[in-house]
């Protein structure tokens, strides 16, 4: 027995993967493919209802991005590299959990909490369809341990000004800074981008500087009123 033991120990163990021809998003975007609107808003639908299927699956994938989104040469795409997605079924509440995901499509609260969210991935399904449409981000490229500073997101036709306003709206509000004003389900961001032009989502009011960045709202107000105090000064000295 302690000698079988010995030979099953030997044996090697690994596990098999289905092989697709085709590249990642990503490996497309640096041999220099272009991506039009509508190839985009093909491809956000795919990935949305891959991402829909694994949260109806309490699967949270916790990476969602160019790199791990692969398009293959029969057209179809596929959700790669679940390394770090949690179940969130079986998870208990008390078991350790790090921060996941790739700075520049991680959800602005995410940077405080690590607790995982269904609607982390959908953020990060929206950075990657801005990235494909733009090759930017819309906060800029946020490098691993940077504590970055959210203001409004860049609007996309500032890089590509032929994109129609209802996909920059519904990009808009993918990403949006606070998670109320997002999309709350991987359905509806769907059904957002199925409707298209036929029936438009609003565009995301524009919130005031005080709110945006207080601290900007207070240098400015700050430098006004020394303006003002200057002005007043020489006309009394007059």
């Amino acid at each position: 027995m302690a000698g079988q033991t010995r030979r099953l120990a030997l044996l090697p163990l690994y596990y098999l993967m289905t092989w697709h021809a085709g590249a990642t998003l990503q490996a497309r975007l640096d041999a220099g493919q272009h991506f039009p609107a509508g190839e985009v808003v093909r491809l956000g639908i795919a990935l949305l209802r891959a991402i829909g299927a694994l949260h109806r699956l309490d699967i949270v994938h916790r990476d969602i991005k160019t790199d791990n989104i692969h398009l293959g040469q029969d057209g179809v795409l596929r959700v790669l590299d679940l390394g770090v997605a949690i179940s969130l079924a079986e998870r208990k509440a008390d078991d350790p959990i790090g921060q996941a995901g790739t700075p520049s499509y991680m959800a602005p609260e995410l940077f405080d909490s690590s607790e995982p969210q269904p609607g982390y991935d959908l953020y990060a399904a929206g950075v990657t369809l801005y990235h494909l449409l733009t090759r930017k981000y819309p906060y800029g490229e946020i490098e691993p341990f940077q504590t970055p500073k959210f203001g409004e997101p860049a609007r996309p036709t500032r890089w590509r000004p032929e994109i129609p306003g209802w996909l920059e709206n519904i990009l808009l509000k993918a990403v949006a800074r606070e998670a109320k004003d997002r999309f709350e389900t991987a359905e509806e961001f769907v059904l957002a981008l199925e409707r298209g032009a036929t029936r438009p989502i609003a565009a995301p009011s524009r919130q005031p500087l005080i709110v945006r960045n207080p601290l900007q709202f207070w240098k400015v107000l700050a430098a006004l009123s020394l303006a003002v105090n200057l002005i007043l000064l020489l006309i009394l000295m007059r």
